[in-house]
């Protein structure tokens, strides 16, 4: 099975481990902390065995690392050449809300760059999946998916647009936001959760999504490779991609994610290292 085809397959995978959430969401489902504080729900754990069977039926080779079993030792992760990357419930806080705003993410990586990544909505049945060689779709269930891109530029009249996180915000970000706005006018910011940020991205509903406070690689993996395959970028503060090699910690460095021909990138960038 070449990546293409895995590829198609993973977006089928994805959404059964949403129709495995669905029973719980908007119930009084049991919260539970994990080490870090962060909640888990027995929603999370449904997925994950989905994914977990699902990939190992698809392609016995390639390990796992899901953020429900994320304790696997760095030897062991370093000898591998590709794996996937999952989080089986991305914005477990959205979800326990109530709130639509939750995906489910798989991603293949390589020698810790994005092959390829889903990012599924349970609720509604709309799947984003691309990668930089394959080019990036939206799927709304039962239709026939539909290729999106990122814009360079707001359409005539419109605002530039940043994504932002209702949950999640620091004082470096408002600063490069702040400069942001300096060098080119006004801002519109669009509050959604998990990794759908990276996707209005990517189907060019918003130009730019900096990330200036912590995220784990399971959280942006999947979504990268859909803004990639839109044609954008997803870029640490000194200039360079946003990778996933192996290593003690899981937690990524901050990050932009933006068209990757866009004119005001190295001013972003620029302005980014200062903050």
């Amino acid at each position: 099975m070449n990546d293409t085809q895995l590829m198609h397959k993973v977006v089928v995978l994805a959404r059964v481990a949403g129709e495995a959430i669905l029973p719980f969401w908007r119930t009084e489902v049991a919260v539970s902390a994990k080490a870090d504080d962060s909640p888990v729900t027995a929603a999370d754990l449904a997925a994950h065995h989905v994914i977990l069977d699902g990939l190992k039926a698809l392609a016995p080779d390639i390990p796992v690392l899901s953020e429900e079993d994320c304790g696997i030792a760095l030897e062991e992760r370093a000898r591998w050449q590709r794996w996937w990357l999952v989080d089986p419930l991305d914005g477990t806080k959205e979800f326990i809300a109530g709130s639509e705003e939750f995906t489910v993410n798989i991603a293949l990586i390589e020698r810790g760059e994005v092959v390829f990544g889903v990012v599924a909505m349970p609720t509604s049945g709309r799947c984003y999946f691309g990668g930089q060689a394959f080019g990036a779709w939206r799927a709304e269930a039962g239709e026939q998916a539909q290729p999106i891109a990122v814009r360079s530029m707001p359409d005539v009249g419109e605002r530039f647009t940043v994504v932002a996180s209702r949950r999640h915000s620091s004082p470096q970000q408002q600063i490069l936001l702040d400069g942001l706005s300096e060098a080119v006018g006004k801002l519109t910011l669009a509050n959604i959760g998990s990794s759908l940020k990276f996707c209005l991205l990517a189907e060019g509903s918003a130009d730019c999504y900096p990330r200036l406070a912590p995220t784990s690689q399971w959280d942006t993996a999947a979504a990268q490779g859909v803004v990639e395959g839109a044609g954008g970028v997803v870029l640490g503060l000194e200039g360079l991609p946003l990778t996933y090699p192996a290593r003690e910690s899981l937690l990524n460095p901050f990050f932009l994610a933006l068209p990757a021909a866009a004119g005001w990138r190295e001013a972003l960038v620029r302005l980014a290292s200062t903050v």
